[in-house]
């Protein structure tokens, strides 16, 4: 009896134990930690009951489940080449790149089955719409036009999914192999005539430049002459000035020694006889000289009176 009931309370006690470690795994076990930028759609029989946010959650065991497991962050779908018809009947292969957020993770999960295989077949079918109101030439340079109309489309389709796009690019755009050999011919005849008109302004450059050297050169020139003559002209006109300087003040020597020497002469007193005298040896030199005629003075007739006085002077 003894050996049943300690048999029997030993089991009764490891049930216990298993039971206590039973409900510390499904506790563990239901413990939830979601990360950063992370979200949790709970279930609870198979119906929506709430979204987990960052932090620690722990839900009922066998009650309610994570249907999803859904991250906060901006994600990027990278889509295979679509092909497209231009509005002038070219086949291009365009691959695309939508940048998108979930906003809302109820709508996420059950508002639509995939929603990247939504999103790709969305974007295909824009692509197709927008492309088809342009040629081939618009499509090439209109990428910016393209994608901001295809994120307005986008974002408003996938709105009620819980999705917000953010951004679509244009990734490549490949038309047929024709169409580029061609579009290459064109690019090669424009890159060969804009180095014609390179070339040629260039030239055109390069003469006007030589042309405004020579005239700047001749206007150089003439300016040169022209201050080398203003200079000879000053420095002519200067040494004019210093010889009528020195005449001047030669003529006014020689007019200040006359006035000096009739001042002598006045305070010397010369009487009649010697300015007689004076006279008479004028008239001597004059007849000396080169000139043929002489003009004999009024007086002439007192010559002999003037030798006499002369003559008695002399003897003195």
């Amino acid at each position: 009896m003894n050996f049943s009931l300690i048999t029997w309370q030993s089991g009764l006690i490891w049930a216990f134990i298993i039971l206590i470690l039973v409900v510390l795994i499904i506790l563990i076990v239901n413990i939830k930690i979601v990360p950063q930028a992370h979200a949790y759609v709970i279930e609870r029989f198979g119906s929506y009951r709430e979204t987990w946010t960052t932090g620690l959650h722990v839900k009922l065991p066998f009650i309610e489940v994570v249907a999803k497991k859904l991250t906060l962050m901006e994600q990027v779908a990278d889509f295979e080449p679509q092909p497209v018809i231009t509005k002038d009947n070219v086949r291009i292969q365009i691959d695309t790149v939508v940048f998108y957020q979930i906003t809302d993770c109820k709508l996420y999960a059950y508002g639509v089955t995939n929603p990247i295989f939504a999103i790709e077949n969305l974007t295909a079918t824009t692509l197709r719409n927008i492309i088809g109101e342009l040629d081939l030439d618009q499509t090439l340079t209109s990428r910016d036009v393209i994608n901001t109309r295809m994120r307005s489309i986008l974002d408003e389709a996938t709105d009620p999914w819980g999705i917000k796009v953010n951004r679509v690019e244009l990734k490549n755009i490949i038309p047929p192999k024709e169409i580029q050999d061609a579009m290459e011919k064109q690019m090669k005849a424009e890159r060969e005539r804009r180095e014609a008109i390179l070339r040629a302004e260039g030239e055109k450059n390069s003469a006007i430049l030589v042309a405004e050297g020579k005239k700047r050169s001749m206007i150089l020139e003439a300016e040169a002459d022209k201050e080398a003559a203003i200079l000879r002209a000053d420095a002519l006109r200067e040494s004019k000035i210093r010889e009528s300087d020195g005449e001047a003040k030669a003529i006014i020597a020689i007019q200040q020694a006359t006035a000096k020497g009739i001042e002598m002469i006045n305070k010397a007193a010369p009487s009649d006889s010697v300015i007689k005298i004076r006279s008479l040896e004028a008239l001597v030199k004059l007849a000396d000289g080169q000139s043929t005629k002489i003009i004999i003075p009024s007086d002439i007739q007192g010559l002999a009176g003037i030798i006499t006085s002369a003559t008695e002077i002399a003897k003195q």
